[in-house]
């Protein structure tokens, strides 16, 4: 007998996952699909994407409506398109052997003409996103009020985009529903205020623990300077060369630029991200379903919603501000009990913060080293030759080809002949990597005088601090002053000029003196002994198109 039959679910639903070759529940599965086949209750579901969710709310409606009646009797709203879409794939799996039950996506960007019609020809779950569902609303072309059962799928995601409000106007708008069903991979007190406020005394559960990371997922960190950030992660997709995954960024400026870098580069890449139109969007999404594409660089916005199994990394360029986004980048892979690889790229002043998102999501995260080039070249090589040996050669009448070939090579050796294919394939590598240099930041010795700060300072020679974290002056010709070309007229305040050069030149800010900011130049204090360092990280760097010009003041 099958686990699933076990659940209380009828012989044509058991049937349409023996298909699919289901045999074992997930635990979100095995715990929710018993209560909510109950019908009358509410529900709070807590795990992480990927854990087989739209199974355990679809398969409980599929078997409480009724297929005959046709009109909207299940609502499930989701945050975006693509999720909408993925929910109505595996529902329309599911329902193969139930007669006449029909399921509608419902989502902006898509002919809302169309979606009326097929409403009107009679539909028992819809599936929507809020903004489109609400449009509907609005133009009467929808009616809600025989909704028995409401599913708020990814509702933390919704919250975090801004549709609280929308999922209260849905839910008032439900007002003959049996029960509510929520799911979430975490939950923060926006989601509690709505069960409270909408739902009855709801059935809990959750699997694993809230705000956790899935335990199939493994941690991993790069620490390098700010500047390498981009070189290292060109290198760490040329040491994965099988790598299928999403690269995450802050804003869709980076995730552009760096697309357009790296495909430029020869790589199979593309953007996602708030400025693509929908036709766009949905051309890069059957790229990167058809992995046609081998990575996506994506902003948190954009990502929301990608159920795509098989991703085998995420790549944060950029760690999250907040430890939420966090889990649902790294909920993109590890799906369906397959095993995925979160990595993240941070510089020294990052730790920090990635040992708190590390007790956060309770995980352990493990530190590696940014390989070298001699690495790149030589797991690129050994990728190869695994090609190289699974090759199909069942068919093409190769044979008609090997009589030329021992021909053509008869006078040259067995060592020169794979010599050359190795330089077919691996001159680009070579060259690029043949003088790469270390990426990778090396953990710093305190100094005397940083273990001293506090204790005793008055009887050394180091500078005071001024209280706001940066050191004043003495006579004594510690500190040097250096000028740079950028201004508060390239859009910079003190505090982001401040950042800007700690981060390009990977040193703390208590070896800064005064920063004096005019509007076409500055000019900056520090430590005599940092100064080098400050000037070969800055200068003749480049920003926003201009060419940065950093040196010590009197030179100038």
């Amino acid at each position: 007998m099958s686990k699933f039959e076990g659940l209380g679910l009828d012989a044509r639903l058991i049937q349409a996952i023996d298909a699919l070759g289901f045999e074992n529940p997930t635990p979100i599965q095995e715990q929710a699909i018993p209560v909510l086949l109950q019908g009358t209750k509410d529900l709070v579901g807590l795990a992480q994407t990927g854990t087989g969710k739209t199974a355990a709310f679809g398969l409980p409606i599929l078997q409480l409506i009724d297929p005959n009646q046709r009109f909207p009797q299940a609502l499930v709203v989701c945050p975006t398109r693509e999720l909408c879409l993925q929910i109505v794939n595996d529902i329309e799996s599911f329902k193969k052997f139930i007669v006449g039950m029909r399921v509608l996506a419902v989502y902006g960007g898509a002919s809302i003409g169309l979606q009326i019609k097929e409403l009107k020809n009679g539909i028992q779950i819809v599936v929507a996103t809020p903004g489109r569902l609400i449009d509907l609303i609005e133009r009467k072309a929808i009616n809600l009020q025989q909704i028995s059962y409401v599913v708020l799928d990814e509702a933390d995601e919704m919250l975090n985009m801004g549709f609280q409000d929308d999922i209260e106007f849905i839910l008032q708008n439900t007002p003959k529903r049996e029960s509510t069903w929520l799911f979430s991979a975490t939950m923060p007190p926006e989601i509690k205020r709505v069960s409270r406020k909408y739902m009855n005394n709801p059935f809990e559960i959750t699997v694993g623990k809230v705000n956790t990371a899935n335990r199939n997922i493994d941690h991993q960190y790069y620490v390098t300077a700010a500047h390498h950030r981009y070189e290292t992660l060109k290198r760490i997709i040329d040491f994965n060369p099988g790598i299928y995954g999403i690269v995450f960024t802050r804003t869709k400026v980076d995730a552009q630029n760096i697309a357009e870098k790296l495909t430029r580069e020869g790589y199979e890449i593309d953007a996602l991200h708030g400025d693509l139109t929908q036709q766009q969007r949905d051309k890069v999404m059957g790229e990167f379903r058809e992995r046609s594409l081998q990575l996506l660089i994506a902003t948190d916005v954009a990502a929301r919603g990608i159920d795509i199994q098989g991703i085998t990394h995420v790549i944060n360029y950029e760690l999250p501000d907040d430890v939420e986004i966090y889990t649902h980048r790294c909920g993109r892979t590890g799906r369906a009990g397959n095993t995925g690889i979160c990595l993240s790229i941070v510089h020294l002043r990052e730790v920090g913060k990635l040992r708190q998102i590390e007790r956060m999501v309770q995980a352990k995260f493990h530190k590696l080293e940014i390989p070298d080039g001699k690495d790149v070249c030589r797991k690129q090589f050994f990728h190869f030759m695994e090609r190289l040996l699974q090759a199909d050669i069942s068919h093409g009448y190769y044979e008609t080809y090997v009589s030329m070939l021992e021909e053509k090579f008869a006078e040259v050796g067995k060592e020169e002949v794979l010599k050359r294919v190795a330089a077919l394939e691996f001159d680009r590598f070579l060259k690029y990597y043949e003088n790469a240099e270390d990426l990778n930041i090396r953990e710093r010795v305190k100094s005397f005088g940083t273990e001293s700060a506090g204790r005793g300072r008055a009887s050394s020679n180091l500078p005071a601090h001024n209280g706001r974290g940066f050191r004043q002056r003495t006579g004594n010709n510690d500190f040097m002053k250096l000028f740079v070309n950028l201004g508060t007229k390239d859009g910079f305040y003190k505090a982001s000029f401040l950042q800007f050069i700690l981060d390009m030149s990977d040193l703390r800010k208590d070896v800064l003196g005064r920063i004096d900011m005019k509007e076409l130049n500055s000019w900056i204090e520090i430590e005599r002994n940092s100064a080098n360092q400050m000037i070969r990280s800055i200068d003749g760097k480049n920003y926003k198109g201009r060419r940065i010009r950093m040196n010590e003041a009197n030179g100038r």
